[in-house]
């Protein structure tokens, strides 16, 4: 189904016959259809809601760069749109990012009744001095590279080292995605996370390397009311990693 929100095309279904309604705020570069089997878990007793960030999956991309804090207003304006006033939200990765956003404010048009973050985004890692030395050699290179001579000489040797920076989110993103996503891996959140009110589940991959167990133990160290359950042996997707387990921590906290 497609919503319009604020002229964006919105991709989105519902499923489950619930009183209560659920949210899924998906992750960076993934579609709705991904986190069916989160869906699953609860359908049976919630409403459960999924959609596609503008950018992301069958969703119209934005007009312009978009930081953490412009998805989250556009999260408030596609509740008002969906006429929900009252939800539970579960994010994974990028869509944590929003939530903590959002939980973190004063006041919101909605109410957030629980949040459950599935390897989620949010904490800013200290860099190593290797990792310093290569970010200061990649602006250098960067530098000489966009010079219009040095490109007229080898334009191919500058194009396949162009296209071997970044990650891999960033290298299969859109040029105005790739603006978004760096606005978003340069921010920390580590201060919002003590603002936090409402209950909160942490569900992690022990071996995730793109958000680590570390930034799940600081969550819960931080978040007043948080609580921290660990799929072994998993990553950053540890959901469809070990659905099992993982629909056995949904259904016992969702109970």
């Amino acid at each position: 189904m497609k919503i319009n929100v604020n002229g964006y095309e919105i991709a989105y279904q519902i499923t489950g016959e619930g009183e209560d309604t659920v949210v899924i705020l998906q992750g960076w570069g993934t579609e709705l259809a991904t986190y069916n089997s989160v869906a699953a878990c609860i359908s049976d007793r919630y409403r459960v809601v999924q959609f596609d960030f503008p950018g992301f999956g069958a969703s119209d991309e934005p007009r312009e760069p978009w930081a953490v804090e412009d998805y989250a207003n556009f999260f408030l304006d596609l509740m008002a749109a969906l006429g929900i006033q009252k939800a539970t939200l579960i994010g994974h990765s990028y869509g944590g990012r929003v939530i903590i956003r959002l939980a973190a404010r004063e006041s919101l048009p909605f109410t957030i009744e629980r949040i459950v973050l599935i390897d989620s985004a949010g904490i800013l890692p200290k860099k190593t001095w290797k990792q310093k030395m290569k970010i200061r050699r990649y602006k250098v290179l960067k530098k000489i590279v966009n010079l219009k001579l040095v490109y007229a000489i080898c334009p191919r040797l500058i194009d396949e080292w162009r296209n071997r920076q970044g990650s891999a989110d960033y290298r299969n993103a859109s040029p105005m995605m790739r603006q978004c996503l760096v606005k978003a891996v340069n921010e920390d959140l580590t201060e919002l996370l003590p603002r936090i009110r409402q209950d909160t589940l942490l569900i992690w991959g022990d071996l995730d390397t793109a958000t680590p167990i570390a930034d799940a133990k600081l969550m819960e160290e931080k978040i007043p009311r948080a609580g921290l359950a660990v799929i072994p042996g998993t990553g950053h997707f540890s959901f469809l990693e070990n659905p099992a387990l993982f629909r056995s921590i949904m259904q016992a906290y969702f109970a």
